[in-house]
């Protein structure tokens, strides 16, 4: 019945002529697990990155970009839906109750692995718009892309990572077979796409690029890894494999950029280029932000960030706070599409665009809910057992609040002066403190976010022996 009422939706679309005759391409580029401070144009300099700083120079960079989540599912799962966690439930990967049971004080709300097939996606959206929409690469929030909204699917399954044929051939991905032994996973999804953008240079195509590069495991080209480790480290950057995925990355953002020169639809096509989340803490420092994936400190959640679309405006910086969540609406804006019975979370950066001041985006605030455990942590994180406990989190102008749910345990950090997030202000500024933990609360209500209370019976009691099955599992867990 679901299914049916989804196909009986009708989305209205409106003319264009604001727009220009044309309908805008639309690219948009997912790579999972790239840090903030990965790319040159964030200020690396072990890391090479010459096609996406060029990329930079051509757009809109948003300097305060964020992820709706910490860690790859459910930051996914609220960009192509455009709805906040509570919505759909995706928390994380896998199991919440992740991290020795021993050491975990409540019961964590338990996960959702995958977003309703009635939930209508980015996929859906674009394609009633009109558009041929194509997915290219890692999926993860459903078993298959064609089945939310997607005309062509390569390499897409609930598949959270390159675990089932790694980087280099035989691949063992969706409609994804073996042309060249040896070929490189992230050449081979970058050639897959530009087949689809020639094939359709002559239709609107929406076009989603979640790369699977750098999730781990890290495995690099060898000529490239021969020349990252003649480099010398910099702010705990130092990792030559990781330098070399980072940089067939950057070859093929050149390759893409190349065909749509070639093929005159750069003007008009608009390019959006970010990650899922923030780097792996133990793989690439995102110095001088703190911590990496899986924490609500900025080293998890804040992005790098590029929008361009030269038919529209110049390059330039925008300080604004935006949020993957702002994507949903912002593409509904630019191909003036109505969607009816279609909540969204995030607000449309179209007057951005437009170059107007925005003070809906100004004024409001940024919302994280994680009320999971998500294990391995470091000396960045509130411990060095969990990335995340669970917990809510809102950064509100410059000031951000973390509330810790098993203790009610509160970190305050001016962002402005504090971009480390070193000095927790919350008992310096009480009324600070309440205002923010008042707009938390109302935000929990309204969406409905479980926060969790139940003691665990096990916490605190000597732990079991693993046995190496277990172990295993948790090796693979990231």
């Amino acid at each position: 019945m679901k299914l049916l009422l989804l196909k009986s939706i009708i989305l209205g679309s409106l003319s264009l002529s604001a727009l220009g005759s044309d309908k805008p391409n639309i690219i948009y580029i997912n790579v999972d697990d790239l840090g903030w401070a990965d790319v040159g144009y964030q200020g690396s300099t072990f890391y090479e990155t010459p096609h996406i700083d060029k990329l930079a120079t051509q757009g809109m960079v948003f300097a305060n970009a964020y992820a709706a989540a910490a860690n790859c599912a459910p930051s996914r799962a609220c960009a192509i839906t455009g709805q906040a966690t509570p919505r759909h439930g995706v928390y994380t990967v896998l199991n919440s109750d992740r991290g020795a049971s021993h050491t975990r004080k409540i019961i964590p709300t338990k996960n959702t692995l995958v977003i309703k097939q009635d939930n209508l996606t980015l996929g859906h959206a674009m394609k009633q718009a009109g558009y041929v929409t194509g997915s290219f690469g890692k999926w993860h929030v459903s078993n298959d892309p064609l089945k939310n909204g997607f005309d062509v699917n390569v390499g897409g399954s609930t598949a959270g990572g390159p675990y089932v044929g790694g980087y280099h051939s035989p691949f063992k991905y969706p409609n994804l077979v073996q042309n060249n032994p040896g070929e490189y996973l992230t050449d081979r999804l970058t050639t897959e796409a530009i087949q689809f953008v020639t094939d359709n240079k002559d239709k609107a195509f929406f076009l989603y690029l979640p790369y699977f590069t750098v999730h781990t495991p890290i495995q690099g080209k060898k000529d490239k890894i021969a020349y990252f480790k003649k480099k010398d480290p910099s702010d705990g950057q130092k990792n030559a494999s990781y330098a070399a995925m980072i940089s067939s990355l950057d070859d093929n953002i050149g390759r893409l950029m190349k065909t749509l020169d070639e093929l005159k639809l750069a003007d008009n096509t608009i390019v959006i280029f970010t990650s899922d989340n923030g780097g792996v803490y133990n793989i690439s420092h995102q110095t001088p932000l703190r911590a990496g994936k899986g924490s609500y400190y900025e080293g998890g959640i804040r992005e790098p960030f590029i929008v361009r679309w030269p038919a529209k405006f110049k390059p330039s910086k925008n300080d604004t706070p935006v949020t993957h969540l702002d994507l949903f609406p912002t593409f509904l804006d630019v191909t003036q599409t109505k969607m009816p019975d279609k909540t969204l979370d995030g607000n449309s950066l179209i007057h951005i665009f437009n170059g107007k001041t925005d003070e809906i985006l100004e004024n409001r605030a940024l919302y994280w809910h994680f009320p999971i455990y998500l294990q391995g942590g470091n000396k960045d994180c509130q411990d060095p057992l969990f990335r995340t406990r669970p917990g809510s989190a809102i950064r509100y102008g410059d000031w951000k609040l973390i509330q810790y749910f098993e203790n009610n345990d509160l970190e305050l950090y001016n962002l402005k002066n504090d971009l480390s997030e070193k000095s927790n202000l919350a008992a310096k500024n009480p009324e600070k403190v309440k205002q923010l933990l008042a707009m938390l609360d109302t935000w929990r209500t309204e969406k409905n976010a479980p926060v969790p209370t139940e003691i665990n019976p096990d916490f605190g009691k000597k732990p079991a022996k693993k046995n190496k099955k277990q172990k295993r599992q948790k090796a693979q867990k990231t």
